[in-house]
């Protein structure tokens, strides 16, 4: 039985000749909600991208799933949602979640399934390209959820979307991962981390800190995410 749903050792990532990912090192539990935290532009998509194998990295390992990262096995068990929303923007909201429901073998009936998920049903006959940004990500999301994958990455799912809607949607991420799902959801908004089971705290492509927000605010003597990452910082604190 696969305890983790990644381990990731020593990865290093270089873009345009610029080391972007630091050897990180560090594990996620299956069956939990882990929040990726950080400033914008800290590497957090990069790691992303990599986990789900469709960034180059320069050395270091990752598994997921108990598969290295990539492998054409993981298609149908890895959902991924990006932070620009990857849809199509000439087709309906039904017709690009029927499109991606065949390439992950996924049947009618899980279409209708992620519509309700994501509170869209009402715009399934709409053009994706007269959807605003924040209703473009729930697509997204419902791309991510079809087939019901046993990982999830999301890249800030909600970017853009009023607080009822990010709350129903941190509901329905923990409905997710009470049925054994892991789920992977990047932020730069630190007051997101409090929703997490776990947390992985980036700056500058370095791992800072992976805790529990529990643990995080206690260790560092504060009583906001905010506060603890900037202590954080302030420390040096390594990983």
């Amino acid at each position: 039985m696969i305890n983790s749903a990644i381990e990731c050792s020593a990865l290093r990532v270089v873009r345009g000749g610029v080391p972007v990912i630091h050897d990180l090192s560090f594990s996620v539990p299956g069956g939990t909600v882990i929040g990726l935290l950080g400033p914008s532009g800290c590497g957090k998509s990069t790691l992303m991208r990599a986990i789900v194998g469709t960034q180059i990295v320069a050395s270091g390992r990752i598994t997921v799933l108990g598969r290295p990262a990539g492998h054409p096995a993981l298609r149908r068990l890895v959902g991924y949602g990006t932070q620009s929303g990857a849809v199509y923007t000439d087709l309906t909201v039904a017709e690009n979640l029927r499109y991606f429901a065949a390439a992950v073998r996924a049947s009618a009936a899980d279409v209708t399934r992620v519509l309700d998920q994501v509170d869209l049903g009402r715009f399934a006959d709409r053009v994706a390209g007269r959807l605003s940004g924040g209703q473009r990500s729930r697509v997204s999301l419902a791309i991510a959820l079809l087939g019901r994958p046993r990982l999830i990455v999301l890249d800030e799912p909600t970017v853009g979307l009023d607080p009822v809607l990010r709350e129903r949607l941190w509901e329905l991420f923990h409905q997710v991962v009470a049925d054994g799902t892991t789920l992977l959801v990047s932020s730069h908004v630190m007051d997101e981390a409090e929703r997490c089971d776990g947390l992985l705290l980036m700056r500058e492509g370095e791992l800072v800190a992976q805790s529990s927000p529990a643990e995080l605010k206690r260790r560092t003597g504060t009583s906001s995410m905010d506060a603890a990452f900037l202590s954080l910082i302030s420390q040096g604190a390594p990983a």
